[in-house]
């Protein structure tokens, strides 16, 4: 198994748009909708909402950086 990683910066992933590499639910497209931000101002988590569904997530940035499990854009 590779370890392919995205680089990504915290700030610029508001809006940002996302493909699951295995949907889920019939939730492929994701939309970081909500950065979330400690005292200093440094991007802990994101708010990622599925398209289709309109459910949220509230997950740590990082795991947008596995490339295995998330597609920048929409494919």
């Amino acid at each position: 198994m590779s370890n392919a990683t995205h680089r990504l910066t915290p700030r610029k992933l508001l809006l940002s748009k996302w493909t699951a590499a295995v949907p889920q639910n019939r939730e492929k497209h994701f939309l970081v909708t909500e950065l979330f931000c400690d005292e200093e101002g440094t991007v802990l988590e994101i708010e990622l909402q599925a398209v289709l569904s309109k459910r949220v997530q509230r997950l740590d940035w990082r795991v947008l950086q596995n490339a295995e499990a998330w597609k920048m854009g929409w494919h």
